[in-house]
Formats: structure tokens, C-alpha cells, sequence
């Protein structure tokens, strides 16, 4: 490296230093410039001041700042932690591999030697691997026979059921023990809802809160975290919160030939995930620093992009059209307009500011680009929606991630597919698996869905897990493996 362009490094690491710190810095000068004033002031002058002094004085000194600090802390919401959380582990006797997955493709009437070839091109490039699973229903030829209501129960016993098992015994807290239920699954809500099959399987109390959001895709996951978190931040001390996370794809194979709606039927794969939060710190894992939502939906495309609806013929499915990525791209920005100020240092927050006035300014006479933050320098991990690797590849893209830093989703689509609201979970667990988080570690998650939805939630890791393999207890070991482009059989 040369000279002028090592001096410039340097000068620039000194900079950030001290714009990060500008509160320390500022303090240090004004004590540093008191003490030089008190040691140029004569004794007899010093003398003369604190005679000046009155008990007045003192009260007011003590007082208001012990006051202030009280009302501060009897004011402000609680923190939420993270107790613990468990993934499904899905079985081997759910696996579907991409020579069964189309097999059974296949025996669909409707579907023509066209869409054959595009479902398996869009495998093959997809980023799953040969481990991902089907629920029990999606093993049948036809499978869309088999898919019935009680088919879509079983699936939820099966996943929803064995996460909670896991997380109660891993925190040793009783169901009776929990305070608040919030369930999110949108495409399945029977009735009895998901919460009341819940609160009756496990004998909890009668007086919980329970809440089955639906309808919000994807990004459900930390929309449901959003929700605990606000009704913890008021309830008393010790307030224990369950949030499960899901999607019940039993009832919603499309069976249609819409390329848009096949792409579902090709990504999406069981699996499930439950979080215990609490507004107490005792064996928590995590603090939740921020929650941010942001919704763009400003576009009438933004409502066609992901959601449940019925083609020509009355085949219901999951519309997944070519806008996807652009509004997804737009729910980004404006997610990281939000949580920017809260989570960056102050140098990229100042570089970020001084390019958005530039924009306002010059618009007419340079064509400034728009700075994005290195959010690098305010976190160290990051768990990106596994939604599918077009989505992974673009926010790789617009952060300037690197490859280890998009590792946990890329693997995790790998591993388990597109599980919805839960893949973050999955990410996590991949990255504790992986023994690569730290006490003090600073986690995002960013989740994407329908509306359009970009949810994200700041973590900061308080005890890594002395566990941790969790859902990839039978596959860690052979992680990560290289993904090509196009998967060739």
C-alpha cells in the first residue's frame, strides 16, 4: 500500500474514532479545559467561591439529578430478553429430494412438459438442497387429495408441538409459567385457532393473553416479536412471553400452472420455531435492543406480489410475481432509514446525512448516489430472510455483506428451504452451531413479506447457548458447502 493512501486509512480510522466518540471527547476537553482554569485561579479565589456556596446550592445540585434519574428509571419501558428458543428438527422420513419432488409433479394433470422444465430449472437454481422437507400430506400421489383439514392439524402437531417440547424442557419453564401467547401462521387459521390448541395441549392458565396474528407472510416472525415486546415493556417485572412462529403448508399445494403460484410449490418447505421473552433478565440469553417495521405498499403491484389467490381455473396458491425483488428492494430502504439512527455509530450516521442533503441540494446539477451505512460497523452477524437467493444475493448486494456474513441464510435455505417466518430462527441456531457468537455479539435479523413488509429486530447476545446444535444437530458437521449457480443431476 502506498504512503499517501496508508496516511489516508489512517486519517480516516482516526476521524471515525472520533466522531464515534464525540460525547467522551467533548467531556474529556471541557474537564481538561476546568482543571486548567482551577489551577490558574489563586487560593484565595477558590476560597472566596465556596464561601458563596449556599445549602441551597447543594440541595438543588443533589437533588434534581437524583430526581431526574428516578422518574428516567421508573418511567421508561422494561427491557425484553430473549430466554431461549427452539427450531423443529425435521426427520428424515419428511425428505424430499428433487427427483421425488418433481416425480410427483408429474402425476398433476394439469401440469405440461412446459412447467416440468420450469420447475426443475427453478430448482436447480433455487439454493435447496436434497434434505429439505414436505409434511406428511405432500408424500401422497396426489398429494393434493391428501391435503385435508385434518392432514393440516397433524402438521401442526407435528411442528408446532415438538418446538414447544424442545423450548420447555431446554428453560426448564413451565407452560403454566407463561404469560402472554402470540402465534403467527398465515395461510392455515382453523378454528380453534392455533392458540386455543395450544393453551389446551400444554394446561396454561386461563388468563393468558393470546394472540394468532395472520395474513403477514413471512415477516410474521418478528411482527410477532414486535408484539410480545410492546406488551412486556408494560407489564410487571418477570412477565414471560411464547411467540411461535410457523407456516401450515398442508392445505396450500397449488395444483395450478401459473408459473407465479408453481414458484411456492418449488421453495416453501415445513418447519416452525418457539421463543420465550421475558422483561427479566434472570437466564436470559439475548437483549432485544430495537424492533423496526417498515411497510411499502404505496404500489398497486406491491399487493400482487406475495399473497394467496386463485388462478383462471379456481387453483388457490401463492402469487410470487416478477415485482418481488424491486419492492423488496424499496421496504429495505425505508427499514434502513428507521433503524439506522438507533443502531449506527455516529460517523456513519454523519456520512449518511451529509449524502441525503447532498441529494437535496445538487439533485439538478450532479447525480450523487445514495450512501448506504455500513451497518458491518453496528453488527456481527446477520440472519437475512431465507426466502430464496435471489433475496439473499440482492441484500448481499445493497449491505456489502460477505460471503461468511450471509453463510447462516444461504446454508439454512440449503438445509431446510424457505420455512417462512421461522427461518430466521434457523439462521441463528446455524450461527450458534457454528460456536461463532460471543458474549456482547450484536445480531440482525431482517425479515421480508407480504404487504410489502420489511421487519427487523437488533439482538445483543448476553450468554451464547452451551448447547447449541438445535436443529442442525444432524448436519453441522458438513456445513457449509458450496452452492453453485445451477445444481446439475
Amino acid at each position: 500500500m502506498s504512503s499517501p493512501a496508508l496516511l489516508g486509512k489512517v486519517l480516516k480510522a482516526v476521524c471515525r474514532r472520533v466522531v464515534d466518540n464525540f460525547l467522551a471527547v467533548a467531556t474529556l476537553t471541557l474537564a481538561a479545559t476546568a482543571l486548567v482554569v482551577v489551577a490558574r485561579s489563586g487560593s484565595e479565589q477558590l476560597t472566596g467561591r465556596l464561601h458563596e456556596v449556599r445549602p441551597v446550592h447543594l440541595f438543588l445540585g443533589a437533588f434534581l439529578p437524583a430526581a431526574s434519574a428516578t422518574v428516567y428509571f421508573l418511567l421508561r419501558p422494561h427491557a425484553v430478553y430473549l430466554v431461549d428458543y427452539a427450531c423443529f428438527r425435521t426427520a428424515p422420513n419428511c425428505r424430499v429430494p428433487f427427483s421425488t419432488f418433481l416425480e410427483h409433479a408429474k402425476q398433476l394433470p394439469v401440469l405440461n412438459e412446459r412447467s416440468i422444465r420450469f420447475m426443475t430449472k427453478l430448482l436447480e437454481r433455487s439454493g435447496l438442497g436434497e434434505e429439505t422437507c414436505l409434511p406428511p400430506a405432500h408424500h401422497y400421489i396426489p398429494t393434493y387429495k391428501y391435503c385435508t383439514l385434518d392432514a393440516a392439524r397433524g402438521e401442526v402437531d407435528l411442528v408446532v408441538f415438538s418446538a414447544l417440547d424442545d423450548l420447555f424442557a431446554k428453560t426448564g419453564v413451565s407452560p403454566a409459567a407463561v404469560d402472554i401467547l402470540v402465534v403467527n401462521c398465515s395461510l392455515f387459521c382453523p378454528t380453534p385457532s392455533f392458540v386455543d390448541m395450544i393453551v389446551n395441549r400444554y394446561g396454561m392458565r386461563p388468563d393468558i393473553r393470546a394472540v394468532h396474528l395472520s395474513g403477514m407472510g413471512c415477516s410474521a416472525g418478528l411482527v410477532s416479536v414486535g408484539l410480545a415486546r410492546n406488551l412486556l415493556q408494560v407489564a410487571p417485572r418477570g412477565t414471560r412471553a411464547l411467540v411461535v412462529s410457523t407456516e401450515t403448508i398442508t392445505p396450500n399445494y397449488y395444483i395450478g400452472s401459473e408459473r407465479a403460484m408453481l414458484l411456492s410449490n418449488c421453495l416453501f418447505r415445513i418447519g416452525g420455531a418457539a421463543a420465550l421473552l421475558s422483561n427479566s433478565p434472570a437466564g436470559a440469553r439475548f437483549r432485544l435492543r430495537h424492533v423496526v417495521r417498515t411497510l411499502t405498499g404505496a404500489q398497486d403491484s406491491a399487493y400482487t406480489c406475495v399473497f394467496q389467490e386463485e388462478d383462471d381455473r379456481g387453483n388457490v396458491g401463492i402469487n410470487l410475481n416478477k415485482d418481488l425483488m424491486t419492492i423488496a428492494g424499496n421496504a429495505l430502504k425505508a427499514n434502513i432509514t428507521a433503524i439506522g439512527p438507533l443502531v449506527l455509530p455516529a460517523s456513519e450516521q454523519l456520512l449518511f446525512a451529509l449524502s441525503f442533503i447532498a441529494r437535496k441540494v445538487f439533485s439538478g446539477e450532479f447525480n450523487f448516489k445514495p450512501y448506504i451505512p455500513d451497518f458491518r460497523t453496528a453488527f456481527d452477524h446477520f440472519c437475512i430472510h431465507a426466502g430464496g437467493r435471489a433475496v439473499i444475493d440482492e441484500l448481499q448486494r445493497s449491505l456489502n455483506l460477505s460471503d461468511e456474513q450471509v453463510e447462516a441464510s444461504r446454508m439454512a435455505l440449503h438445509r431446510f428451504g424457505n420455512t417462512s417466518s421461522s427461518s430466521l430462527w434457523y439462521e441463528l441456531a446455524y450461527i450458534e452451531a457454528k460456536g461463532r457468537m460471543r458474549r456482547g455479539d450484536r445480531v440482525w435479523m431482517i425479515g421480508f413479506g407480504s404487504g410489502f413488509k420489511c421487519n427487523s429486530a437488533a439482538w445483543e447476545c448476553i450468554e451464547p447457548a452451551a448447547n447449541a446444535e438445535g436443529p442442525w444437530a444432524t448436519s453441522i458437521h458438513r456445513y457449509p458447502v458450496d452452492i453453485p449457480d445451477v445444481l446439475k443431476h
